[in-house]
């Protein structure tokens, strides 16, 4: 049993579902337990039952069972299960926070931290009396580049001018179950996205997994809107300054990895020689842009890892896997993190999610970037032109990027010119990263400040 003075604080964690969002918010409860604090990471039932830490500080709870109660497959789709997860999730959040502060065994709720994703938590931690922290698991960058279009459809008046980011392209819409009927200027998941602003102004923290010197335009700009915090990057501590003991992995997978079949092939191959492919945990391609990579990676005369999840297994061209077994290996899943830390890894094709880009950027891996919607196009304009950790190749007017395409990406990179400058810019920006987050660094001295105040006695 948890003794409350053990701990100097207790927070909860509310996490969105999703690998994507999860292990964001739960490496950063890392941080805190690291520094005393006592963490409730709080979600759905299907996702706490298969989330683990190392850290005897943090404990896992659902407040909705979406097994029984019905899922993102369940009634309604993607909107019923939103709506269920409000209705019972409030609910039951609010009971539980409520024990904690009635109990002799565990210290009181400071503070609420919950991803952005999910406004309701801000009338929980109203009815509550407690601080909050709303978590974006997005780049600074994409959040600023919808502030206007919230401005629009919430008829807010913007206090100061827009962000100008000349050169950001188009974003791209995802084929998602409805989120509701088509209604005004902003389809549905536009506004869902815009809904990550409602009560921003209430919160007493706004954090970011990034850090000031990757953003340091754009934080400036939102500090002038809200109290900005980016305590990123929320890797492993391992991979990083190696201060949160036993921190090695994220502890949550939607996938079984390949990890020890993937290491074991790394190890065999020569230094900076390996194209690691990935498009994450929810993006995919078609099956025709699918069969265009696999051409490329079989025409490359370069080694290959490439994660093909189990539902796009039947894309791959027929005998594909066979015919470039010598020089190709291809799994379900496998730790990221290892991978991209492996000598072997020379360049990583990459659909440009946060989590995938601020890990290549962490752990020195220039991209090819191919991102497929949302945020993805805003963070590889951002790798090519702004951090220049990356190329994103060519696009026919369809959005169809053709093999020969890609491989001279690939090749740019692993062998030309340009690759040197984009070696010698992601190693800089890793460093810049392990410094953001060691001891004394700009995100490590925010979460210090964010526990300082949660420790101010109330007159």
């Amino acid at each position: 049993m948890d003794k409350p003075e053990e701990y100097i604080a207790h927070i909860v964690v509310l996490a969105y579902h999703g690998q994507g969002h999860i292990n964001p918010v739960v490496q950063f409860s890392k941080r805190l337990a690291a520094k005393g604090i006592k963490v409730t990471v709080t979600t759905t039932f299907s996702n706490t039952k298969i989330m683990k830490s190392s850290s005897s500080s943090i404990t896992f709870k659902s407040i909705y069972d979406d097994c029984t109660e019905g899922g993102v497959s369940g009634p309604g789709g993607f909107k019923g299960f939103l709506e269920r997860f409000e209705a019972s999730g409030s609910r039951n959040l609010i009971q539980l926070i409520r024990k904690y502060q009635d109990s002799e065994s565990c210290p009181p709720v400071k503070c609420l931290v919950y991803d952005a994703n999910i406004p309701w938590a801000s009338n929980v931690a109203d009815e509550l009396g407690i601080k909050r922290a709303a978590f974006f698991t997005q780049s600074c960058a994409f959040v600023a580049s919808f502030y206007p279009k919230y401005c629009d459809l919430s008829g807010v008046v913007p206090s100061v001018p827009f962000l100008s980011m000349p050169g950001l392209p188009e974003v791209r819409l995802p084929n998602l179950p409805s989120l509701g009927p088509e209604m005004g200027r902003y389809p549905p998941i536009i506004r869902y996205i815009l809904s990550q602003f409602d009560n921003s102004e209430k919160a007493d923290w706004i954090l970011f997994n990034s850090f000031d010197k990757l953003e340091i335009e754009v934080v400036n700009w939102m500090l002038k809107l809200w109290p900005v915090r980016t305590i990123g990057p929320t890797l492993p501590s391992v991979y990083l300054d190696n201060r949160v003991e036993n921190d090695n992995d994220y502890g949550f997978n939607i996938y079984k990895p390949n990890t020890e079949t993937c290491l074991k092939w790394l190890d065999s191959k020569e230094p900076r020689s390996v194209v690691y492919v990935s498009f994450g945990s929810a993006a995919s391609l078609n099956a025709e842009q699918t069969s265009e990579l696999a051409k490329a990676l079989q025409l490359s005369d370069k080694s290959f890892l490439w994660v093909v999840k189990p539902s796009e297994e039947s894309k791959l061209p027929i005998n594909f896997t066979h015919e470039t077994s010598e020089k190709g290996l291809i799994v379900n899943w496998c730790s990221q993190l290892a991978v991209l830390s492996h000598d072997s890894v020379g360049c990583f094709v990459s659909h440009c999610g946060w989590n995938s880009t601020i890990e290549a950027i962490s752990l020195g891996v220039p991209i090819v970037a191919m991102p497929q919607f949302l945020d993805q196009m805003t963070n590889a304009h951002f790798v090519e032109d702004v951090w220049e950790v990356g190329i994103k190749p060519k696009e026919d007017e369809k959005g169809f990027i053709s093999f020969d395409e890609i491989n001279k990406c690939i090749k740019e990179i692993m062998e030309r010119e340009r690759g040197e400058v984009i070696k010698r810019k992601v190693t800089n920006w890793r460093e810049l990263s392990k410094e953001a987050i060691d001891d004394g660094g700009s995100s490590d001295k925010y979460i210090d400040e964010i526990i300082a105040e949660l420790l101010v006695v109330e007159q």
